[in-house]
């Protein structure tokens, strides 16, 4: 019995100091993503309208499976090119949810590109400005009683639920040629803080926390390279992010059959190690990755799930477009 107590009052700890850390320190607010040149504006909003596509697509990713309360999640994004007479833009929205035990974390963006031809390929500059809202389920925290160690009116940590909003802004460059693309995207430029206040009180006297989140820097680079005589493409990328303490990188390494179907590997630097497979059916593309961690994690978790599912309409902007409608008139 005392061990079985021991094991509760250690799991709460180790709970509460995973949303403490998260309360007190800077808040990491964007979707981890092992495919992420499938939604590259989720991290750039200059890599909106690169192509002659309206793209929608949608991700969820089941993180650490096998430890409570670990990562889950969701984010969407749908994103154009649009012609204003001989200038393109690209307009794009994106959202985000993500869950971490009683913590979680919520944004929506709005964003906008505009291209320049330059050095035969295309350079697109981007903007975008969006709302961050977190929340903490204080009101689920639970502290043992009777015992030495805790004290169940500790102010430190919430015991009511808590939401605050902050608004949010971000920028990017991205260059796109025939043979590779290229970008840069800085977000959470104005290093929002969002104070947490109990939601639905309208006292000055309640007690607030608040959450830090820091600019974070995305490097993306890739290229497709056909081979000679086959149908087959090798398609290598790779995707670094830092806020300069923090520092993450990985590679991954597609090979893609007739445009169709595509398969391959990756590895996040002193993370995991990454399969995934994927097909193009029509205007229709399903991916699926896992991740296998290669830290210490693996002693308690058995991997990471992520499922992209997406659709591209092509769109007709010009008359190069084999596609264009004649005027019957003048048939």
């Amino acid at each position: 019995m005392d061990r079985e107590i021991l094991h509760i009052i250690t799991k709460t700890v180790a709970t509460v100091l995973l949303m403490l850390c998260c309360l007190t320190a800077a808040a990491q607010n964007d979707a981890q993503l092992t495919q992420y040149w499938e939604v590259p504006s989720l991290y750039n909003p200059a890599a909106t309208g690169t192509t002659d596509y309206l793209r929608i697509r949608g991700a969820a990713r089941l993180q650490w499976v096998g430890i409570k309360n670990a990562p889950k999640t969701f984010s969407a994004v749908a994103e154009s090119p649009l012609q204003i007479g001989k200038k393109r833009i690209g307009l794009g929205v994106n959202l985000g949810q993500e869950s971490l035990g009683l913590f979680s974390n919520f944004n929506a963006n709005l964003q906008a590109s505009y291209k320049l031809r330059i050095f035969k390929g295309e350079l697109g500059i981007g903007v975008q400005v969006g709302l961050l809202n977190q929340k903490f389920e204080g009101s689920k925290v639970v502290i043992p009683d009777g015992d030495d160690y805790h004290q169940s009116t500790d102010e430190a940590i919430p015991d009511q639920d808590m939401s605050g909003n902050s608004v949010d802004l971000g920028v990017g460059l991205w260059y796109t040629h025939k043979l590779f693309y290229v970008g840069a995207g800085a977000l959470h430029l104005t290093n929002p803080k969002v104070k947490l206040s109990v939601e639905g009180s309208e006292s000055n006297e309640t007690q607030e926390y608040q959450i830090e989140t820091p600019r974070m820097l995305y490097f993306t680079a890739g290229s497709n390279i056909r081979l000679k005589n086959t149908l087959f493409e090798l398609m290598p990328s790779v995707f670094v992010k830092t806020d300069l303490s923090m520092f993450t990188a990985e590679a991954t390494l597609q090979a893609r059959y007739n445009r169709f179907l595509r398969f391959g590997v990756g590895y996040r630097w002193k993370d995991a190690v990454s399969v995934m497979v994927g097909a193009d059916i029509k205007n229709f593309f399903i991916g699926y990755a896992y991740d296998y961690p290669t830290s210490a994690i693996s002693k308690a978790s058995s991997g990471s799930h992520e499922v992209v599912v997406g659709y591209s309409l092509k769109l007709n902007f010009d008359g190069k477009n084999r596609n264009k409608h004649r005027n019957i008139r003048i048939m």
